[in-house]
């Protein structure tokens, strides 16, 4: 004799609305998680490792300040075109020290 196995209702069909459910509320509240691991050798510190980890929204995580990722230029596209900007300008400004050193003194030809 079989008996059609039927899943608890924390596997059922109602457990993807159940974790949408917490998924959301996670990223909407925000979640942190910190530790620290600290290495001592007779009362000697030799390492510490600080551990952080922060889940949450977009938008949560701006409302609470954290917003590296639009400066960092591997991950921005935009934070890429404000550096390669800078060192352009970086650039420019060195160009131009070097051509006023080396320009005419005055006479008609460049000073060496």
């Amino acid at each position: 004799m079989t008996t059609a196995s039927k899943l608890p209702d924390a596997f059922g069909d109602s457990a993807g609305a159940n974790l949408a459910d917490i998924l959301e509320r996670v990223l909407d509240k925000g979640i942190v998680i910190a530790g620290d691991i600290r290495i001592n050798l007779l009362d000697i510190e030799l390492l510490t490792i600080k551990l952080r980890l922060i889940v949450a929204s977009v938008d949560k995580a701006k409302e609470m300040g954290i917003d590296w990722w639009e400066d960092d230029p591997a991950l921005s596209s935009g934070a890429r075109r404000r550096e390669l900007a800078e060192e352009n300008e970086r650039l420019q400004r060195r160009i131009t020290e070097l051509e006023s050193v080396a320009r005419p003194s005055g006479d008609g030809r460049e000073s060496a």
